[in-house]
């Protein structure tokens, strides 16, 4: 299957979604979190599957982006495009400062001060209570129609047209991402990835492309967050937590995480699973790991690649 085949099978596949997912037991909002989801293992795969830098701290940035919405809604202005904005802006500007200190450290000890980071992150929104509610959350507010002029895209009550609100968003960052990756700057990044020593011998600003990768990566991630908290009209310390790192990761090696699309194919397996398996057992993590330990030992390269091979 060609490139642009396969691009075009993905677009009809999310843009027809919320009518034949109730064909096969789902519903729409089970949709949105398979977008949302993977527009953050995406993101993620932005830095580690292209650029080559592991990072288990990309929670702190989705957990960010989901407590600037949300604060935004309940405390500033009942608007869900400033909310997003709020929400985005508060995980780029986290991550650029954050990026700049920790830029030139590499594999275990860049991964480990990711998650220093995020656990920070996830204690601060733990204790503050009169502001963030603690382990309670931020609640009482709840996404808000958005007016254009004379008509209203009413996000509020209809799921479906919070569905495609969501896939129009997810189709902006992708659609970047995918720019910024046939670039230039995007060339660059995987020729550090393939040998960063042979990059800085041929003059490449190494840590300068590294630093913007990690930027733009925890841009679109908190774009993802803010989503989240849009969908379910709440969030709390969970969204900022470590392990909440750890399944984005699960979701790009499971699709396959030197491919496009390899990390939403694993997002919406993660979410599929979850919902099925966790209406059965409380263990349905023990089933999502077994499944995981396969696909690593069995299909290093994901999902994908076993559809390639094939």
């Amino acid at each position: 299957m060609s490139r642009q085949a396969a691009n075009a099978l993905v677009w009809a596949v999310l843009l027809t979604m919320p009518y034949w997912l109730g064909v096969v037991g789902g519903y729409t909002e089970l949709g949105s979190r398979v977008l949302v989801l993977g527009l953050a293992a995406m993101s993620l795969n932005f830095l580690l599957g292209f650029t080559g830098v592991l990072s288990f701290g990309h929670a702190a940035y989705f957990g960010l982006g989901a407590y600037g919405a949300a604060l935004t809604l309940k405390y500033l202005a009942p608007s869900t495009p400033l909310a997003v904005l709020v929400g985005v802006a508060t995980g780029a500007v986290a991550a650029a400062i954050i990026g700049a200190m920790i830029v030139r450290l590499r594999g275990v000890y860049f991964a480990m001060v990711t998650i220093a980071f995020g656990q920070v992150f996830f204690f601060i929104a733990f204790r503050w209570n009169s502001v963030t509610g603690g382990d309670d959350g931020v609640t009482g507010w709840k996404r808000q129609a958005i007016g254009l002029g004379q008509w209203v895209i009413d996000i509020q009550g209809n799921d479906k047209t919070f569905y495609y609100f969501t896939l129009a968003l997810f189709a902006v960052g992708v659609g970047i991402m995918a720019l910024l990756l046939r670039s230039p700057f995007g060339r660059t990044l995987l020729a550090i990835r393939e040998n960063e020593r042979r990059a800085r011998f041929l003059g490449l600003p190494v840590e300068q492309h590294i630093w913007l990768s990690f930027v733009i990566s925890c841009l679109f991630v908190a774009l993802a967050g803010a989503l989240y908290a849009l969908l379910n009209n709440f969030t709390d310390p969970r969204a900022l937590r470590w392990d909440q790192s750890g399944n984005f990761v699960i979701m790009a090696v499971l699709g396959g995480m030197r491919s496009f699309w390899g990390p939403l194919i694993g997002a919406a397996i993660f979410v599929l699973l979850q919902d099925y398996v966790s209406s059965h057992t409380e263990n349905w993590m023990s089933f999502i790991g077994v499944f995981f330990v396969l696909i690593v030992l069995f299909f290093p390269r994901g999902v994908l690649g076993i559809v390639r091979r094939k």
